[in-house]
């Protein structure tokens, strides 16, 4: 597990840096039309009905499907909630992702988005600047953007300084309107735009959750709208809310 800081040499424009995207062949940027999710026991729903996802054969329903040994070690053993991104491929940025809680010894899935992550697919070994998302297994610790708090039960930082540069264009208006920080090189239990970076710079950071804008990032997961309100709406600390992200072969491996 990698923990750490953000992308950018100060707080108010980091996030014009690692979730930033490419801007050029930028594709139109409405939320993806392929989206599910049902609301848990006990939760006001957000965001339109739809069919929960099937669930998984009862032989694995102790396992978080589509994960392999390798990075199931990874998942801390008190998680009872995890995010799944499945990257289409190693070299695409189309991801689905999956929200699963953990009910006795099965994992249960909740709430299913289509969505993006990095331009150039995903990289074992992330490094600034190369268009990919590390894959791996990371903690959501705290979580932020420019509108105000939607209830989350995470530490949640609002404010301007997550607004997107005018230069962005209207399409990536939103982008951070909200943003869960993926616990890779960053501190937990700062802002999600605190710019410190315990592995160095080399190995990038500023990896967030954020509002899709249809297309690939530099590093970050994008999901719709829908799906980045229930995510805050949903993720419960004392149940040590993790990410496990990469693309399907390298999940199984």
């Amino acid at each position: 597990m990698w923990t750490g800081g953000v992308y950018g040499a100060g707080r108010s424009w980091a996030v014009t840096a690692a979730c930033g995207v490419l801007l050029m062949s930028l594709s139109a940027c409405a939320s993806s039309p392929d989206e599910e999710h049902r609301r848990p026991r006990g939760t006001a729903s957000s965001g339109r009905a739809a069919r929960p996802p099937a669930p998984a054969p009862m032989a694995d329903r102790g396992r978080i499907p589509g994960v392999g040994e390798r990075i199931r070690r990874s998942v801390p053993s008190g998680s009872g909630q995890a995010l799944v991104v499945y990257g289409d491929g190693e070299n695409s940025p189309d991801s689905t992702a999956v929200f699963y809680v953990k009910e006795g010894s099965s994992w249960v899935a909740l709430g299913r988005w289509r969505g993006h992550n990095g331009r150039r697919g995903w990289a074992a070994d992330h490094q600034e600047n190369d268009l990919r998302s590390p894959v791996g297994v990371f903690t959501l610790s705290d979580a932020g953007g420019v509108l105000p708090d939607p209830g989350t039960r995470l530490p949640y930082d609002q404010g301007r300084s997550y607004e997107v540069p005018g230069s962005w264009g209207e399409a990536h208006r939103r982008d951070f309107y909200y943003v869960i920080a993926i616990d890779y090189n960053r501190v937990r239990g700062t802002p999600p735009n605190d710019p410190t970076r315990p592995l160095g710079q080399r190995k990038g950071g500023g990896i967030w959750l954020h509002l899709d804008h249809g297309d690939g990032t530099a590093a970050c997961v994008t999901l719709p709208a829908s799906g980045m309100e229930y995510l805050l709406r949903t993720l419960d600390p004392d149940r040590r809310p993790v990410v496990v992200m990469g693309d399907r072969a390298r999940l199984m491996g």
